[in-house]
């Protein structure tokens, strides 16, 4: 029996807030960047580092909870899977884009993190606990390996 994974693990900083759409059969989908930095000493001994960028889509109830609580700036945790998409662009050449599908996104910033001002009804961070993270999971209904999702249905 052949054995495979392919699961992602990142922590790191958004780039910009969620953006949120609607596919035509009704599921939602947030996608958003998050950057993580490489630290190494080059042949020199000099301090290098590289910023990576990682594009995270999430679905469903998910989605709604990352468009709802992420901020630009915000440090986090995401997991899920590996998934590189690839289409023709108008000029006729392929193009592949790798994405990190979100299964799991735990909120790392503390107490004071940034807050939407366009959402009055998303909840405060607590004050009393600045470490304790806000952890959501994708729904089983919408984070199953097995569903099938058609590149048609993509709103980007």
């Amino acid at each position: 029996m052949a054995m495979s994974l392919n699961q992602a693990q990142i922590i790191g900083n958004l780039t910009k807030e969620p953006d949120v759409r609607q596919t035509p059969n009704g599921s939602t989908v947030a996608t958003f960047s998050v950057a993580t930095n490489y630290t190494w000493k080059d042949s020199n001994g000099q301090k290098q580092e590289k910023a990576e960028f990682h594009n995270v889509v999430a679905w469903g109830k998910l989605a709604e909870i990352c468009q709802s609580y992420l901020n630009k700036g915000q440090k986090v945790y995401i997991q899920g899977r590996l998934q590189t998409r690839d289409w023709e662009a108008e000029d006729g050449s392929r193009r592949y884009k790798t994405e990190i599908v979100a299964d799991n996104m735990i909120m790392l910033s503390g107490a004071g993190a940034p807050q939407k001002s366009n959402d009055a009804f998303a909840a405060p961070q607590q004050t009393n606990t600045p470490a304790q993270p806000v952890a959501a999971k994708a729904n089983a209904d919408f984070s199953k390996a097995d569903d099938e999702i058609s590149i048609d249905d993509l709103p980007f």
